[in-house]
């Protein structure tokens, strides 16, 4: 029986409800992961349903449709691993099983200039620490085509997916990729570090999902209140500021929905909370100033 598009999503969309899989990695409904699946399936634009979705489906494209899906559920394997493509801000990205997909906020006001008011003339040496599959650091050299930008994590393979989006997006002669545990092997001082570390506590860890389980854990625990890699980052950016960061440098630190952690971690902290889709409780901004003050 041929179906359109459309029916042919909506009906997965039914089973993926069915089958009790959970989003969080580019989609948060069961209907836009089906569109993404179905689409991707097909080999039409993910980005346009509108376009496509009276288009017939022959009863072998469905099957190839419907062969993915039970993938997706049967390994509760993120889409994004299935397909091996994700995006921010409408940009692709390869990702694979050794690096977290990617999903940051930090990617929206790299996109939307909030920060720019903390930039100027003098940002010209961006780190992007914990790069994972170097997307953020791809689109802020997208963003600031004079800046340079070096993308920082401790896994080599998290750096070999990284390796491939520099070199999908060009960006090779402007994106410098680091083996650094944190801070230890980058070479600042920079202008901006941009930061989306490990931060889930212990608690949230052992109720995550499957989807999530089938990332790299290093990418996701950071101790009992998730703050480990956080206190580890800031202790060492006051030990010696001027090592990391210039005179009117800022860190853009994502700590998702942890802040009731980070503030009872860094009470007299002075941060600027910044506005994301999702609010303005997992994006902070902290300058050298605020860094200086006495712990």
């Amino acid at each position: 029986m041929t179906q359109t598009v459309l029916e042919l999503i909506e009906s997965t969309s039914a089973r993926l409800t069915e089958a009790g899989v959970a989003f969080g990695h580019g989609t948060a409904t069961a209907f836009d992961e089906a569109a993404w699946l179905v689409l991707w399936s097909l080999g039409l634009p993910v980005d346009d349903l509108d376009a496509v979705q009276t288009q017939p489906v022959s009863p072998d494209q469905q099957a190839k449709a419907r062969e993915l899906i039970e993938q997706r559920i049967t390994t509760r394997q993120p889409a994004a691993y299935l397909t091996h493509e994700a995006w921010l801000q409408g940009v692709p990205f390869y990702v694979d099983e050794r690096a977290i997909v990617p999903r940051s906020f930090i990617a929206e006001v790299l996109a939307d200039g909030s920060i720019d008011h903390w930039l100027g003339e003098h940002t010209t040496r961006v780190l992007d620490l914990c790069t994972g599959n170097g997307s953020l650091a791809v689109l802020a050299a997208m963003a600031w085509p004079d800046v340079s930008v070096d993308g920082a994590d401790l896994s080599p393979d998290a750096l070999a997916v990284a390796r491939i989006n520099v070199d999908k997006h060009h960006m090779a002669d402007r994106i410098t990729l680091l083996t650094s545990d944190g801070l230890q092997g980058v070479k600042g001082p920079y202008d901006l570090i941009l930061c989306n570390p490990p931060y889930v506590n212990a608690q949230s860890m052992s109720a995550l999902p499957q989807e999530y389980r089938a990332e790299p854990e290093m990418a996701l625990a950071s101790g009992a209140d998730g703050m480990d890699f956080c206190r580890q980052l800031i202790a060492d950016l006051r030990r010696d500021p001027g090592r990391y960061l210039t005179e009117h440098a800022v860190l853009i630190l994502e700590i998702g929905n942890e802040r009731e952690h980070f503030e009872a971690a860094f009470p007299d902290l002075p941060v600027v909370w910044l506005d994301t889709s999702s609010g303005a409780d997992q994006l902070l901004l902290l300058t050298r100033e605020a860094l200086e003050l006495p712990a």
